[in-house]
């Protein structure tokens, strides 16, 4: 298809004006009553994955400008340590596991409240780009059918040009239903898509609800090599990974300018993080020395590079203040003064528009974690972990004295450590309720909610087969399955 460059682009988009304000909020400062919203998500990007958290090889000048300009979040945790799940608990503030999303591949259930289904009923123009996830398929990213009845459309996206799962260069993907082929890093393509988006909100005066989730820096890797070029005495793997951090980065630079260009960067409230945390056999390391990667509910499965950048209210600053994707909604919810029932209860997540200008004196409620038979209940600076719930394996950690959680205090805190293993319990207990269905009013998951499955094997994309897989992206993934041996 024809494409156009970034530089094209955004000498066409000119200054266009700003997206009007909505009407105040109660207790809502009235010259960001109304900000524009874009969300930023990476794919297994860990926390030391940053040049501002570190890392030694790897440079992001443009992130290291918006956390230098913004509130730069230094404990923030993905909601669960892989991917789909936490994408569950940025759209419902609420632990994945509730809304039957515990494991990658699953699909999010109509039942549940969406944060773009609230925003777009307060009058926000909403869009998806970029990987979903939540519709429950498996395997490498595919466009997603119009028809999927679990599409973004399907909770509140009015545009989206989405792709099942992680996707790479070249990719092809799925504008509400149509196919389309892209050329170049999909980083850059789903920014400019977005910004796209964004200036015929601006120029249409409406507020924008942008989502922006790349599929960097996923494996297989597939850098260009302009982009893996610094890298060059790393192994193939690691050279590729960390070259789809700069393209990722430069779209940061993109997206920043972008705004500002249009007229609206001023009133937009920009939050980026990782999906989840890094992952292993990347030299040099992913997760700034933090114990464990994905999949782990330790610190280096969790916790994951975060900014809030929003130059109207926040002024430059770092917290170590603990929040959470889970706190996302809620805290939209409070800053826009949507009505209680945007969100279904139970919610676990917090709002945190008070440490937009001040670190609270302590986070009021527990971030909590449950995936796969292992979870965590992590209170300000002490940490339960839980490697097996089942199993009764419980450990104890002081965050602050002890960042690498190599020290277990529950022998040397009894006290804290019963109370904390209690609340976790019984949270969890509530989160079983929640998998059965008891938070909707039907009592019960929907009898047509989909199972996990390959999209490889599912009748819906059979006709697409022959076209897919001429392309490298699902060639292992189509090929003939050899026979088992007997």
């Amino acid at each position: 298809m024809p494409t156009t460059t970034r530089r094209e682009f955004m000498k066409a988009a000119g200054t266009a004006a700003c997206a009007a304000l909505l009407p105040a909020a109660a207790g809502t400062p009235a010259a960001a009553a109304r900000p524009n919203i874009v969300l930023v998500m990476t794919d297994d990007q860990g926390w030391g994955e940053t040049g501002y958290n570190g890392h030694p090889l790897l440079k992001t000048p443009n992130l290291d400008a918006m956390a230098a300009s913004g509130l730069r979040l230094n404990r923030f945790y993905a909601a669960a340590p892989v991917c789909s799940p936490t994408r569950a608990s940025v759209l419902t503030g609420r632990s994945p596991d509730r809304s039957g999303v515990h494991n990658h591949g699953f699909a999010l259930r109509l039942q549940e409240r969406a944060l773009p289904a609230a925003l777009k009923a307060a009058g926000y123009a909403t869009g998806h780009f970029g990987k979903w996830h939540l519709n429950g398929f498996k395997g490498p990213g595919v466009p997603i059918l119009g028809d999927d009845a679990h599409n973004p459309g399907a909770f509140g996206f009015d545009e989206w040009l989405s792709v099942t799962n992680y996707f790479d260069r070249d990719p092809i993907l799925s504008r509400k239903g149509t196919f389309v082929a892209f050329k170049g890093d999909p980083s850059e393509i789903i920014t400019d898509e977005a910004l796209s988006f964004i200036k015929a909100q601006a120029a249409a005066k409406k507020p924008f609800f942008a989502v922006l989730w790349t599929g960097s820096p996923h494996g297989p890797w597939d850098a260009s090599a302009a982009d893996a070029q610094p890298f060059g005495a790393l192994d193939e793997s690691s050279r590729n990974h960390y070259g789809e951090l700069v393209a990722f980065d430069r779209s940061v630079g993109t997206l920043r300018k972008g705004l500002r260009e249009l007229g609206v960067a001023e009133n937009t409230l920009v939050w980026y993080c990782s999906d989840n945390g890094g992952l292993p056999r990347i030299e040099p390391g992913t997760t700034g020395g933090l114990r464990g990667y994905k999949g782990s509910t330790y610190e280096g499965g969790l916790r994951v590079p975060g900014i809030i950048e929003w130059p109207a209210v926040i002024k430059p600053r770092q917290t170590r203040h603990p929040a959470s994707t889970l706190d996302i909604f809620p805290t939209l919810v409070d800053l826009l003064g949507l009505p209680a029932d945007a969100l279904l209860k139970p919610v676990d997540g917090v709002s945190l528009k008070p440490l937009f200008s001040a670190d609270p004196a302590a986070r009021a409620q527990p971030i909590p974690f449950r995936h796969m038979g292992k979870g965590a209940w992590l209170d300000n600076s002490h940490k339960l972990v839980a490697p097996d719930i089942k199993g009764g394996a419980f450990e104890l950690y002081d965050l602050a004295s002890d960042p690498a959680e190599s020290k277990d205090l529950a022998a040397a805190q009894p006290e804290r450590f019963a109370r904390m293993r209690r609340d976790f319990l019984a949270w969890s207990d509530s989160v079983s309720a929640s998998m059965e269905g008891r938070d909707y009013p039907e009592q019960r998951v929907r009898a047509d909610h989909p199972a996990s499955r390959a999209w490889t094997e599912d009748p819906c994309y059979a006709p697409y087969l022959e076209q897919l897989k001429e392309r490298p992206e699902y060639k292992q993934a189509l090929a003939p399955q050899r026979p088992r041996r007997k």
